[in-house]
C-alpha cells in the first residue's frame, strides 16, 4: 500500500509539472499555442513528423491543452490528407481520454472529490449512471467550448462505465473533429 502511495505521489507531482510547463509555455508564449504554433513547432522535426503529431495528440490532455488547436494543425500539417488527420485525432483524444480517465482515480482526484464534495460527486455519478449520462458526456465532447478533458476526469472519478464513457467521447469528438477537419481546416488553409 505504501508503494502505491508514493507511485500516486509521483503521479502527482509529474501531472503537476506538466500542467505548470504548460501553462507557464502558454502565458510566455500564447501564439506558440494557435495550431500555426503547434504546427510549426512540430515542423521542425522532418523525421518522424507523424508519429511526433500522433504523441502529441494522445499526450496533449495531461496539460489540459484543448484538442481543437492540435487538429487544426494537422490540417495545416498534412493538407492533404484529411482521414489521416482525422484517424489520429480520433486515436489521439480516445488514447488521452483513456488515460485521464484511469488516472483520475490513480491520482486520488476521487477520493479528493468524494471527501471533500460527497452531495456533489454522488448526484455527479447518479446522473452519469443514468441512460441520460451517455448523452451528457456526449455533448460534452461534442460541444466545442468546454474542454473535453474535463469530462474524462469526472467520469473517472464517479467511476462512469468505461464503455458508455469512451463510446460517447468516440461520437462527439469524431462529429466534432471531422467538422474541423472537413470544414474548419479547409477554412483554416485558405485564409491563414
Amino acid at each position: 500500500m505504501a508503494r502505491f502511495g508514493l507511485f500516486r505521489s509521483v503521479g502527482i507531482v509529474v501531472w503537476a509539472a506538466a500542467l505548470a510547463a504548460s501553462v507557464g509555455s502558454y502565458l510566455y508564449s500564447p501564439e506558440s499555442f494557435t495550431p500555426q504554433g503547434i504546427a510549426a513547432f512540430l515542423e521542425r522535426f522532418e523525421t518522424g513528423i507523424l508519429l511526433l503529431y500522433t504523441a502529441f495528440s494522445i499526450l496533449r490532455g495531461f496539460t489540459l491543452l484543448p484538442s481543437t488547436p492540435v487538429v487544426i494543425a494537422g490540417t495545416l500539417l498534412f493538407p492533404r490528407q484529411s482521414w489521416l488527420v482525422l484517424l489520429v485525432s480520433i486515436t489521439g483524444i480516445l488514447a488521452s481520454s483513456t488515460m485521464i480517465y484511469f488516472c483520475s482515480d490513480l491520482l486520488g482526484f476521487s477520493d479528493y472529490f468524494e471527501n471533500r464534495y460527497y452531495k456533489r460527486t454522488e448526484k455527479i455519478r447518479r446522473r452519469l449512471e443514468t441512460p441520460t449520462g451517455i448523452v451528457f458526456v456526449f455533448l460534452w465532447a461534442f460541444f466545442p467550448l468546454v474542454p473535453t478533458d474535463a469530462v474524462c476526469y469526472v467520469a473517472g472519478t464517479t467511476r462512469m462505465v468505461f464503455a458508455k464513457f469512451i463510446l460517447a467521447i468516440f461520437l462527439g469528438e469524431l462529429i466534432l473533429c471531422s467538422f474541423y477537419v472537413f470544414f474548419a481546416g479547409y477554412v483554416w488553409n485558405m485564409h491563414f
